[in-house]
C-alpha cells in the first residue's frame, strides 16, 4: 500500500459501509465482483468513500495483519459522529504492532467505538477489527478484481513437498535429509517485537503462547547481522504428545493446554520473501542461517532447530544411507522423511525442492455400518464403517476416501448385502484415541478382500 495517503484527513467523516450493504444485498458471486469493481472504479475517480472501503478491505483480509484481539463492542444508536478514519487506522497499527496492548487496548477501542456513528461502526469498521466483514466476499473475491492495484490481498503461502513415490529421476545431487515429524505445521511471522504463529493456509493460531513468547524472547538470535530490520518468517512444526491431542488443542477457542508442546524449526527466510512468494535465498545458506542460532536457543526447551544430514544421491552410497536414515527414522516413530535441494530456493507452492518419503499401512477390517454422504454424495456413500483387530489393537475407522463415484452409488445400493464383509484399508499409521481405542490416519479404501477377482461385488 503506497500510493494514496490514507493519513489525510479527507477520510474523517466519510461514510463508507454503504459498500458493505451493497454486497450483502445479493448472493450473487457476479454481484459482488461487480460491486468491487464499481468501487474500484469510482476511486480511481478519487472516490474517498469507495477508497475507505478498498483500504478497509485491505485490512480486514491481508492475512499478515493481526491486531491480537478477541472481542470488539458493538454500539447502538450512534449518529452524527466524527467517523474519524485516520485515527481508526492509527489504532489497528497499535494493535497489529502491538504497541497498544491489554486493558490499553480495550479501552482504546471502546473510545473509538463511541466516535463511530452505529451504522459505519457495526458494519465496518468492528468488521475489520475482527478480520470478518461477513459480507460474503474472500480473497480471492477481492483479487479477481483488484489483483494489479494497491489493495491487492496478499496470498499466505508456503513451500510445500511433493511425494518422491516412483520420481527416481528427482533423487538426483547433494540432498539434506531430515525426520518428518508428526505435527502441526506453524509458520512464526516475526515483525519487530510482534510475533503471530500461522497455519499453512494462513489461519493464525492462538493457542501456543509460550512459543510464541519464547520466539519474541529469541529473536534477537535470528536477526544478527541478516539486514532483515527484524522482519522474518520462522517455518517448522510444532510437536505434542500426540497427533490427536496437539490438534485438538490447537483449535480450541479457549483454555487450550499446550505446556510441553516443542517448536522444531526447519527453514527461515525474510519476511519480504514470504509475503512476495519467493525467496531466492538458497537452502544450505538457509540453514546456516538457522544453525547460527543453535548454541544460542539450548536454554529454549520449546524451541529446536532440526538436525539433518546430507548426502550425495549421485552416489549408490548416498542412496543408502538415505534408505537406512529412512528405516531408522520409522523405526524411531517418525511419519518418514523429507529430502530437501540444497541449492534450491523457496518457493511458496508444492514443488520438487522439498520431497516427503513416508512408509504406509494395510490392515484388513469388516465392515459394520455405512454413512450416507454430503453434498456431491448425498443419496449415496459416504463412508464405511470399519472395526478389527491389528497387532492386539482394536480399531474403530470410517473410511471415506479411495471410491470412485460409480463405487458410491453400486455400494450404497448394496449396502446391505455389504455388511459384514472384509474390506483391505490403507492408511499412513494407526493412531490412539483419547479414549484408549484405535483408528487410524488418512485412511483410503484399496479392495475387497473376501470377494474373487472379478466376481460382482
Amino acid at each position: 500500500m503506497n500510493e494514496t495517503d490514507f493519513s489525510n484527513e479527507r477520510f474523517d467523516s466519510i461514510v463508507a459501509a454503504g459498500w458493505i450493504r451493497d454486497l450483502e444485498s445479493s448472493d450473487s458471486r457476479i454481484h459482488k465482483e461487480k460491486t468491487i469493481e464499481k468501487a474500484l472504479m469510482a476511486a480511481k475517480l478519487g472516490s474517498a468513500d469507495a477508497q475507505c472501503f478498498l483500504f478497509n478491505c485491505y485490512q480486514a483480509y491481508n492475512p499478515f495483519y493481526t491486531f491480537n484481539i478477541r472481542q470488539v463492542p458493538e454500539t447502538e444508536g450512534l449518529t452524527s459522529r466524527p467517523n474519524p478514519w485516520t485515527k481508526f487506522w492509527g489504532l489497528l497499527e497499535a494493535l497489529r504492532t502491538r504497541s497498544t496492548t491489554g486493558n490499553r487496548a480495550r479501552e482504546a477501542i471502546e473510545q473509538m467505538s463511541q466516535q463511530f456513528d452505529s451504522d459505519e461502526w457495526n458494519n465496518l469498521a468492528r468488521r475489520v477489527m475482527i478480520k470478518d466483514l461477513r459480507c460474503g466476499i474472500s480473497e480471492k473475491t477481492l483479487n479477481k478484481v483488484l489483483g494489479k492495484t494497491e489493495y491487492k490481498i496478499p496470498v499466505f503461502t508456503c513451500q510445500l513437498a511433493q511425494d518422491s513415490t516412483d520420481q527416481p529421476k528427482k533423487l538426483r545431487g547433494i540432498k539434506r535429509l531430515e525426520v518428518k515429524l508428526d505435527g502441526v505445521r506453524v509458520l512464526a511471522v516475526v515483525d519487530g517485537s510482534n510475533v503471530s504463529l500461522f497455519s499453512r493456509n494462513g489461519k493464525e493460531f492462538a493457542n501456543f503462547p509460550q512459543i510464541a513468547d519464547a520466539i519474541e524472547d529469541a529473536r534477537k538470535h535470528f536477526q544478527w547481522g541478516r539486514g532483515t530490520g527484524g522482519r522474518f518468517v520462522l517455518d517448522g512444526e510444532i510437536v505434542g504428545e500426540s497427533f490427536q491431542k496437539l490438534m485438538k488443542q490447537a483449535h480450541r477457542k479457549s483454555n487450550a493446554e499446550t505446556s510441553g508442546m516443542v517448536y522444531h524449526i526447519f527453514d527461515i527466510l525474510p519476511l519480504e520473501s514470504l509475503q512476495e512468494g519467493h525467496c531466492n535465498i538458497q537452502q544450505y545458506k538457509r540453514i546456516e542461517w538457522l544453525e547460527s542460532a543453535r548454541d544460542r536457543l539450548l536454554e529454549t526447551p520449546c524451541l529446536r532447530i532440526m538436525n539433518g544430514l546430507d548426502v550425495d544421491l549421485d552416489t549408490a552410497e548416498g542412496h543408502d544411507i538415505m534408505n537406512r536414515f529412512a528405516q531408522d527414522a520409522v523405526a524411531e516413530g517418525f511419519e518418514g522423511i523429507m529430502i530437501k535441494s540444497l541449492d534450491a530456493p523457496y518457493e511458496c507452492k508444492r514443488s520438487d525442492f522439498w520431497m516427503k518419503w513416508k512408509p504406509t499401512i494395510s490392515v484388513d477390517l469388516t465392515i459394520v455400518g455405512f454413512e450416507q454422504g454430503t453434498g456431491r454424495n448425498e443419496n449415496r456413500l459416504g463412508a464405511i464403517i470399519c472395526e478389527g483387530e491389528d497387532n492386539d489393537r482394536r480399531i474403530h475407522v470410517n473410511v471415506g476416501s479411495g471410491f470412485s463415484d460409480t463405487l458410491r452409488d453400486e455400494y450404497w445400493a448394496s449396502r446391505d448385502q455389504l455388511l459384514g464383509h472384509l474390506v483391505e484399508v490403507q492408511a499412513d499409521a494407526v493412531t490412539q484415541n483419547q479414549d484408549g481405542t484405535y483408528s487410524l490416519r488418512f485412511p483410503r479404501f484399496l479392495r475387497f478382500r473376501d470377494f474373487d477377482a472379478g466376481e460382482k461385488v
